[in-house]
């Protein structure tokens, strides 16, 4: 194993940490004190921004750098092409109407270029991308600043279009992983049901830069056997959820208990983009036979959204996203999940 050591060792060096884990960028599910946990406790933590606004950036990184001088990442997602459904916008909109009535249409989204610049201000360890790549002056921007861009991809063609752009690594994401897939082509995602297990090697062996593998890790088991597979990390977000200083709604976190692997759900309800979930009721309801397709995101995250806010009671108060390893998810503090999984695989390693 003196090869899985010297890539650990060399990944670790170089991006400030002390052991190879690192917490998903989970949007609505980072507080600062989860980041600050598994920062030190020797890992990456991790923000997703792509709801929030520069101002919001700013304040998360202020916290975070208050408790900890560890490595972090922000995540943003490449915008789709705008694509105009209004049928399907429509058909959506009715179905959700059977939950109730809606409420106000909220705050307009974030503009993608001040959240970019807001990340460039912040300076973190690592920008990391999901859905496709930066342009070429933001990576060299990004770079100038001695950022590193982490891309997540699903596919070998994806993870060498990002290596091309100029990505340091690539976060290999397995079709167990919770949350959104980061397919870059939103159409296809239904079909990139590639397992970690396959993945991994397949992307390890063809590109220059490291990989650090997502999807299914719930222990020091999944540890160990994506560093065996090639990895030089990983990146774990289901896992840590049920951790106090994630915070996370308590039906969710309830939910994710003893979830078997093929209880959690690919659906495009939440957000029109494909992602892991648990299968409540209002998931459900849209996999049924007479159910209308979602609309296209952004407008299905906006529909649930303004639903949310108003007298639905029917529908998801959040997102409960769920891996395929949530079944291995604790009820113990962040530190104590990530140092118990680096122990554990050290010594299956050793």
């Amino acid at each position: 194993m003196a090869g899985v050591q010297r890539r650990v060792t060399e990944f670790c060096d170089r991006f400030g940490l002390r052991l190879p884990i690192l917490e998903a960028p989970m949007a609505g599910a980072c507080p600062p004190e989860l980041a600050i946990a598994v920062a030190e406790s020797g890992g990456m933590g991790a923000d997703g921004v792509v709801l929030d606004p520069p101002d919001r950036i700013a304040a998360w990184v202020e916290r975070f750098r208050a408790g900890s001088t560890g490595p972090f990442q922000l995540n943003i997602w490449i915008p789709d092409p705008p694509v105009e459904a209004p049928d399907r916008l429509r058909a959506a909109e009715e179905y959700l109407g059977g939950w109730g009535e809606p409420g106000e249409a909220g705050a307009a989204a974030p503009v993608f270029a001040e959240q970019c610049e807001a990340m460039l201000e912040a300076a973190p360890t690592v920008i990391s991308s999901i859905m496709g790549v930066f342009d070429a002056d933001y990576v060299e921007r990004m770079h100038a600043r001695g950022i590193a861009w982490f891309a997540c991809a699903t596919t070998l063609s994806d993870a060498l279009a990002a290596q091309e752009a100029g990505a340091d690594a690539i976060v290999a994401q397995g079709m167990e992983a919770g949350g959104h897939r980061g397919t870059f082509d939103p159409a296809a995602a239904e079909h990139t049901n590639v397992g970690l297990l396959a993945l991994l090697p397949h992307l390890v062996d063809r590109l220059r830069v490291p990989v650090v593998a997502s999807g299914g890790i719930g222990d020091g088991r999944g540890v160990a056997a994506a560093l065996a597979l090639g990895a030089s990390a990983v990146q774990v977000g289901t896992a840590l959820l049920r951790s106090p200083e994630a915070g996370i709604h308590e039906d969710w976190a309830s939910a994710l208990a003893d979830l078997p692997p093929e209880r959690s759900v690919p659906t495009r309800a939440y957000s029109g983009r494909l992602g892991r979930a648990v299968p409540t009721p209002f998931v459900t309801a849209w996999a049924r036979p007479e159910a209308p397709l979602p609309a296209l995101y952004p407008d299905q995250r906006r529909l649930v959204g303004r639903f949310r806010r108003g007298a639905a009671a029917g529908v998801d108060p959040v997102n409960q996203w769920a891996g395929q390893g949530a079944a291995l998810a604790r009820r113990a503090p962040a530190a104590t999940i990530v140092q118990d999984m680096w122990d554990t695989a050290r010594g299956l390693l050793a």
